[in-house]
């Protein structure tokens, strides 16, 4: 089994060309390919980067979804003081903000942590991969619901991976 980022197993050289650099800025590209390679660091990464993109979507969703003073709560609201809607509202978008942010991160963790993981025991980088960890991401995240929510989130999320891996994998012209 070949997992990658583990140590002894060489580094694969990723193309980069280290002519002319020093060794402590080779030794450092290593590293830094190592961790790009390592199961853990994609995991993390992906987690930072959806917390990241989930919390500026919530921010926009948020941001929309107020209502007109032709609701009874939207007249509520247009009742109070100007700064307290404001208060109100950006309490309420911030909430809704960090909530889709951890939600986002969740799902790039776990999906990005699977992927990684069946590469390195297929030892195969190829579209099957990202259908497996659709799969097994979208069942995690529907298993709560029920077998039935399971197998849709698995088929849901499978779908959508082999979409994206097949269109990022076409070539350029």
């Amino acid at each position: 089994m070949s997992f990658p980022g583990i140590p002894g197993q060489g580094f694969g050289g990723g193309g980069v060309d280290t002519a002319g650099s020093s060794s402590q800025e080779q030794m450092m590209i290593k590293y830094m390919q190592a961790a790009m390679e390592s199961c853990p660091a994609k995991t993390v990464i992906s987690g930072g980067m959806g917390f990241v993109l989930g919390g500026a979507f919530g921010l926009f969703m948020s941001s929309m979804s107020y209502d007109t003073p032709l609701t009874p709560q939207g007249q509520q609201l247009a009742s109070l003081p100007v700064r307290e809607q404001l208060r109100r509202g950006f309490k309420d978008m911030g909430t809704r903000s960090f909530s889709s942010a951890k939600n986002f991160a969740l799902v790039g963790s776990i999906f990005a942590g699977t992927e990684c993981c069946i590469e390195g025991f297929r030892a195969k980088n190829d579209l099957k991969n990202g259908i497996a960890a659709g799969c097994l991401t979208g069942g995690a995240l529907g298993a709560k619901a029920g077998p039935q929510a399971a197998a849709i989130g698995c088929a849901g999320f499978a779908a959508f991976s082999a979409a994206i891996d097949y269109y990022m994998r076409m070539p350029s012209d």
